[in-house]
């Protein structure tokens, strides 16, 4: 049975470790137990503990080299897809869209709009009876073989492509576990997601222009278009919620767009199966073509999985 802790040697341990999760395992003490002794010693004592979350550790992440990418795109194409959730030997329909669509489209930037990696083997949730997920590095060469695809086929398109990628909460998996578990390897190279995809600018947002934003996420639930627009005042594209539409709004200014990229993966995919349980989903597959005119964006086009050889487009089924 672990000893007690006094009030120093918690103190000490606190500020050691600075995740309860963390200070519970190593220590073998009882979670519940620390947290209600880190409410009395910081009411106690009037102060308040730097605490490690998975949260904070995603903000710090060593992934993004600029929280903010700007494009300055004037007239153009910019393709973006999300949440591809890639997995070994799988490559989609709506991936296969993709790469027709980057050669047929020469967009000058193609943006992976986060959650190419899944992380199935460490998520946080547990594991669903004797399920078998891919290893990390089965992810990962999955990862590096869909995305070199896409990185060669967009610059035989159009040489000058700019390949950026805004990180997704899947992708921090990779680094929210090194991070809790093997700390004293940061900045070794191969510990940060971004190092498996060098031609990629990492960040938080892409701004192809000053009032279009591409970023993972921002707003949740069935309005979150609607209310990502309305909040951040310029047309914004999110992913995860693998919804794939087009939210106009309009007021004074003009015209702008909540848009939702959807999942490049199947909504019924191994990635999504178990936890799913079966369950019905508002998901659909696809990805989103944004058209830039003298600086305004024009609306953005759906580009959608209509069956297991055929994508949708501008009123044609293509075969691919």
């Amino acid at each position: 049975m672990p000893k007690m802790l006094t009030e120093a040697e918690f103190i000490e341990n606190m500020r050691r470790y600075k995740s309860l999760g963390v200070m519970a395992r190593e220590l073998k003490m009882d979670l519940r137990s620390l947290q209600k002794r880190r409410a009395r010693v910081q009411d106690k004592l009037g102060i308040v503990f730097e605490v490690d979350t998975p949260q904070k550790r995603m903000k710090e992440s060593t992934f993004v080299s600029a929280a903010r990418v700007n494009l300055g795109i004037e007239n153009g194409t910019v393709i973006v897809f999300s949440d591809a959730h890639f997995w070994p030997g799988i490559h989609t329909t709506a991936y296969k869209g993709l790469l027709w669509a980057i050669t047929a489209l020469a967009p000058k930037a193609v943006i992976a709009n986060g959650d190419i990696f899944d992380g199935a083997s460490i998520s946080r949730f547990p594991r669903i009876g004797y399920d078998s997920t891919p290893s990390v590095i089965q992810e990962l060469k999955a990862c590096e073989i869909a995305m070199g695809e896409i990185e060669e086929t967009a610059k035989k398109a159009y040489p000058n492509v700019k390949l950026v990628f805004p990180m997704g909460n899947h992708d921090a998996r990779f680094e929210v576990r090194l991070a809790s578990n093997a700390p004293q390897y940061e900045q070794v190279k191969g510990f940060s997601l971004k190092d498996h995809f060098p031609a990629w600018i990492p960040c938080w947002s892409c701004w192809p222009t000053d009032n279009v934003v591409v970023k993972h996420r921002y707003k949740g639930g069935i309005h979150a278009t609607h209310n990502n627009t309305i909040n951040s005042g310029v047309s914004m594209v999110t992913g995860h919620l693998h919804s794939l539409k087009v939210t106009p709004f309009s007021d004074y200014t003009g015209n702008r767009f909540g848009v939702d990229t959807g999942t490049l993966a199947e909504p019924n995919g191994p990635q999504f199966m178990n936890y799913l349980e079966d369950s019905p989903t508002n998901w659909r597959s696809g990805f989103v073509v944004l058209t830039f005119k003298d600086g305004q964006l024009l609306w953005p086009e759906i580009v959608h999985k209509f069956d297991e050889t055929h994508v949708e487009f501008r009123g044609q089924l293509i075969e691919v």
